[in-house]
């Protein structure tokens, strides 16, 4: 009997943890802030083809910028583009760091992995994201989509004017 009772109290415990563990991710997970979750859904969607959800993503200023400069004027276009054929398919792109802007807006920082047979990660990607007159949150700038391993590959280097892929 307190045999079993030792087994119920530790499935229970263990119970309780998982769901500890998973309420604590929500809550302090970055990427639950909107102007990073803006960044991340945004590149996930242009770089997988969702040319929809990836340009309603866009302020309107970048939207005119991505139809005159993109191939076929879609952000997919753009995106997908820069990837050579020897990183292979993307996989994910994931929050890793940003900084505020003092007119309220954020330098958002990503970093995606490609599939390349085994995997190459450490492609960075930066947004700037702002929000709208209506509250929301909208890409307004985007570079990189680089190595991280490349000198100016950080947030400050790739919010710098002439970062590479810089869109507008």
């Amino acid at each position: 009997m307190q045999r079993r009772l030792i087994l119920i109290f530790s499935g229970g415990a263990l119970v309780l943890s998982i769901v500890l563990i998973i309420a604590m991710t929500a809550v302090f997970v970055p990427e639950a802030e909107p102007q990073y979750d803006i960044a991340v859904r945004f590149v996930k969607a242009a770089a997988m083809g969702d040319e929809a959800t990836a340009f309603a993503l866009l302020s309107p200023e970048l939207q005119a910028a991505v139809r005159e400069n993109c191939p076929d004027g879609s952000a997919s276009g753009c995106i997908q583009s820069y990837s050579p054929p020897e990183w292979g398919d993307f996989l994910n792109v994931v929050f890793r760091r940003s900084r505020p802007v003092e007119d309220g807006s954020w330098d958002v920082l990503l970093i995606a992995t490609y599939e390349d047979e085994q995997g190459y990660s450490g492609i960075c990607i930066y947004t700037h994201t702002a929000q709208d007159e209506s509250g929301q949150w909208r890409v307004q700038r985007w570079s990189g989509f680089v190595s991280c391993d490349l000198p100016d590959a950080g947030l400050a280097g790739l919010a710098a004017a002439g970062a590479p892929n810089q869109m507008p």
